[in-house]
């Protein structure tokens, strides 16, 4: 099925394992947790059992370099939509609230990005992620 919208995480791809896992999962929550339209319906098992909704439809996951994941960002916010991103002082952290406060401190023009997250229109998305390679 080819849906409207498209959902990308675009990856450094210099991360490691636990590092891209961590990231992903962070991001696709964020858009989650923001654009509901994105969840699909609950599952249950053949005895009944119930299930979390998942994302509805597939997630695009690309890698790019700090200076791809820097121009994703800019083409993401030039189309205003919103983004998800994490950035590398979050490894640090152990909460939500010093994840925000690692952001808040962080160089707007300068972001250390080792992720960027995005959900919109189909056509919007591929040219937000033109140029760039899944991850491998």
């Amino acid at each position: 099925m080819i849906y409207d919208t498209k959902t990308a995480l675009v990856l450094r791809q210099d991360l490691a394992g636990w590092q891209i896992a961590n990231v992903a999962a962070f991001l696709a929550g964020g858009l989650a947790g923001t654009t509901p339209e994105m969840m699909g319906e609950p599952y249950r098992d053949a005895a009944g059992r119930a299930y979390s909704a998942l994302i509805r439809e597939p997630v695009f996951v690309y890698g790019g370099t700090l200076d791809e994941l820097r121009r994703t960002h800019q083409r993401v916010l030039s189309r205003a939509l919103r983004p998800a991103i994490y950035i590398e002082a979050m490894f640090g952290t152990s909460n939500d609230a010093d994840n925000r406060a690692a952001l808040e401190a962080a160089p707007a023009d300068a972001l250390d990005l080792v992720g960027v997250g995005v959900h919109g229109p189909r056509k919007v998305i591929d040219k937000i992620v033109n140029g760039l390679k899944f991850l491998k």
